[in-house]
């Protein structure tokens, strides 16, 4: 349905039978070359096959046609909200289009949900209350909404091909240990999480960095040594030292 495809299925309906003709009509750069082209046209389209393609040719159409009548609805709709929109394409991996759909399903009143784990609970990206006798017996994700969660999911794979960021080290951190599709299911729901405050909060996406979980580590092992050498009679104060 490209442009010289249409062009020759157009010439098809009006009648035109001729190979060479027809394969005059390519108008892009494509793969086969001119012969094959030519031998791919060759046949015999009946009037009844006619008619049968200009039908589905005027239903494509029609479609098309919807499909951009839905979506000009839809940008007049968001207009007000363009603000918000724009600051959470600013998350890594969410176009312009994928936030407009993440609204259209979770909305802006981010009130709704107590807090961000709330929210992620509800679109399906953690696991079931599935325990029994204090052990975990299920990890699968809950059913959630499936048309966000795909989206999501979808977002968190363009995310992690950004450099240096907090999302691609997530993803890494935890492909290591718990393989790359339950790694991608973290990575949606911290862009949910993401989501969930900029809306609250409405402010713009600012990235925790590639080294934020070294970072935390540094704080946690200061912190436990200082406890150790506090249950050893020492008096301990930490003081974070200049970056060189």
């Amino acid at each position: 349905m490209g442009e010289s495809g249409r062009a020759i299925l157009n010439a098809l309906v009006g009648g035109e039978t001729d190979p060479e003709a027809l394969a005059d009509r390519v108008r892009t750069r494509i793969r086969a070359g001119r012969g094959q082209v030519v031998e791919a046209l060759r046949g015999r389209v009946s009037a009844h096959q006619r008619l049968l393609l200009r039908i589905h040719l005027a239903q494509a159409d029609a479609i098309d046609a919807a499909i951009a009548q839905i979506d000009d609805e839809g940008g007049e709709r968001l207009e007000p909200f363009r603000q918000a929109i724009a600051r959470l394409t600013t998350i890594p991996g969410v176009s312009e289009l994928s936030a407009a759909v993440i609204v259209a399903e979770i909305g802006f009143d981010m009130a709704r949900f107590p807090t961000s784990a709330h929210l992620v609970s509800w679109a399906g990206l953690c696991p079931k209350n599935d325990e029994s006798a204090g052990k975990r017996r299920s990890t699968k994700l809950r059913n959630g909404a499936p048309w966000l969660k795909t989206l999501l999911v979808q977002s968190a794979w363009s995310a992690i091909r950004a450099k240096a960021t907090y999302l691609q080290a997530l993803f890494l951190r935890l492909k290591a240990r718990r393989g790359p599709r339950k790694a991608i299911m973290a990575v949606a729901a911290a862009i949910l999480t993401a989501v969930y405050w900029i809306l609250r909060r409405g402010v713009a996406y600012t990235d925790l960095g590639a080294d934020h979980f070294n970072r935390i580590e540094r704080t946690r092992l200061a912190a436990r040594l200082a406890r150790k050498l506090d249950e050893l009679g020492f008096d301990v104060t930490l003081t974070q030292r200049p970056a060189a």
